[in-house]
């Protein structure tokens, strides 16, 4: 039996957001991998840990900051060790600044360039803590073409930036961005073509392997199956997801005909980048 270390279990558990016990019992089922660890434990649950593992552990702040002609946009996330810190004044006010660097820097990934990390060097020595710039990107467009929109939440730790092009206020996309926070479950792509391959796939074998377990033969648990997938890709695409603030609508609605979501950056403090 693979011997399973306390890190591994509080690895498991910021993630999943389940007990140290069904944690450490799953890796030990699993033998200490942690991906068959965590199928073991939606399966355990008959699939329905989706949210939970969506809850990612860690203290820290994003924040999202647009240009004023929306030729430019980007978001950022700084940690730190604990939520005090993450909440002080002196705090914020660095992600912010952070962000603003973020803004300046090449299209694309950011990285920690020498006044990022300055930055937050200030904050580290003034608390004694292991501040860190964890990530951030930014995204161009085009004036009077490209439209942004941007939403963090109100305790700093997930935050949206939405790219998009046409008609769209900036009302309607802080709202698109704030479903994004808040969708459950949480969108997987724009549209149903947007979404991962490997998503897809996973969320099949879960499904197919499930039906044959409760005893149906594989032919017919494959045909049952492919039911639930198209349920599940209207699900998880957001134009095709019901808008939060207004479930007698959906996502695509709220954009309207003359605008197009082209992409967006969900960002949520502790998740692996």
């Amino acid at each position: 039996m693979a011997e399973i270390s306390a890190k591994e279990v509080m690895s498991l558990r910021n993630k999943t957001g389940l007990s140290m016990m069904a944690c450490k019992a799953a890796l030990a089922e699993a033998g200490g991998d942690p991906e068959k660890a965590e199928e073991i434990l939606r399966k355990q649950l008959k699939g329905k840990m989706e949210s939970r593992t969506d809850r990612a552990a860690g203290e820290g702040r994003v924040e999202v900051l647009i240009n004023a002609d929306h030729t430019a946009a980007a978001i950022v996330e700084v940690r730190a060790e604990t939520d005090f810190t993450a909440k002080n004044d002196g705090f914020v006010g660095m992600v912010k600044t952070v962000a603003g660097l973020a803004l300046k820097a090449a299209p694309g990934a950011v990285a920690a360039s020498t006044d990022i990390t300055n930055e937050v060097d200030k904050i580290r020595i003034s608390t004694g803590e292991n501040c860190s710039f964890a990530r951030g990107h930014k995204l161009v467009g085009e004036a009077g073409k490209t439209q942004f929109g941007r939403y963090v939440h109100h305790d700093g730790k997930t935050g949206v930036l939405l790219h998009a092009e046409g008609s769209i206020s900036e009302d309607v996309s802080s709202k698109i961005c704030m479903h994004i926070v808040a969708a459950d479950p949480r969108p997987k792509g724009v549209s149903i073509n947007d979404i991962p391959a490997d998503v897809i796939e996973k969320e099949r074998a879960f499904r197919i392997n499930t039906a044959i377990e409760s005893g149906k033969p594989k032919e017919i648990a494959e045909k049952m199956v492919e039911g639930g997938m198209r349920k599940f890709y209207e699900e998880v695409a957001l134009l095709e997801q019901l808008f939060v603030l207004d479930p007698t609508k959906k996502i695509k609605d709220i954009v309207g005909p003359n605008a197009k979501v082209l992409g967006y950056l969900r960002y949520q403090v502790g998740e692996q980048a």
